[in-house]
């Protein structure tokens, strides 16, 4: 909390997790620092009540490195996360990176439609035909970064640096976790014409096959 006000920012400390979604409730913040281990309510429960409602950037701490499945490649909605001990500018580095990410798309509205599919990048909000997806942020963004370029091949790296918006200090299975989580959730519906493809030994693309 020094460092961050020492940065400019101003900080807000809650005691416990009830503590944080009081806060949240009352109050307007730009981002959430969220410990997994909070007395009361952890950090996941917390996550998952936050995400309901709002879609404020949240960064989870952790103290065990096995956390990283559960935060990353489950549907509890976080931005990222960092794992103990760490340096405060490490956590400067992060927070700095997803506010210059999020001042970027105030400037204009980001929409595709590519056959059935349909993203709302200012709203989060992605269709197929008539059905919406229950995606958590991050699933968009890397589908909407996917699908607005079409047959393009990424690697992890460029989607880590195109989605979370840092050179990435861990490593690249955060990107396919949430491709894995994000296929399954795409293919409970048709969608002839297109379909999210990983490329061996580069990435992942969204291939439009009347582009092939």
């Amino acid at each position: 909390a020094t460092y961050a006000r020492k940065e400019g920012y101003n900080v807000t400390i809650a005691i416990d997790g009830f503590d944080v979604l009081s806060k949240v409730e009352k109050e307007n913040f730009d981002m959430i620092l969220l410990d997994v281990m909070m007395p009361k309510l952890d950090g996941f429960q917390v996550c998952r009540q936050i995400r309901q409602t709002n879609n404020i950037p949240i960064i989870m701490i952790t103290a065990k490195g096995e956390d990283y499945e559960r935060i990353m490649g489950l549907d509890i909605g976080a931005d990222d996360y960092i794992v103990k001990p760490f340096s405060p500018a490490e956590v400067m580095a992060r927070v700095k990176a997803i506010m210059r990410r999020l001042e970027g798309k105030v400037t204009d509205k980001k929409q595709i439609t590519v056959d059935t599919l349909h993203i709302d990048l200012d709203a989060y909000k992605v269709l197929i035909e008539t059905h919406e997806l229950l995606l958590t942020k991050k699933e968009i963004e890397l589908l909407y970064t996917l699908a607005n370029n079409p047959n393009r091949a990424f690697s992890r790296e460029n989607l880590l640096d195109q989605c979370w918006g840092y050179s990435y200090y861990g490593d690249s299975r955060t990107v396919d976790s949430h491709m894995t989580r994000l296929r399954s959730k795409i293919d409970a519906y048709d969608h002839p014409g297109w379909s999210l493809k990983t490329v061996w030994g580069v990435g992942y693309k969204f291939e439009k096959e009347d582009q092939v």
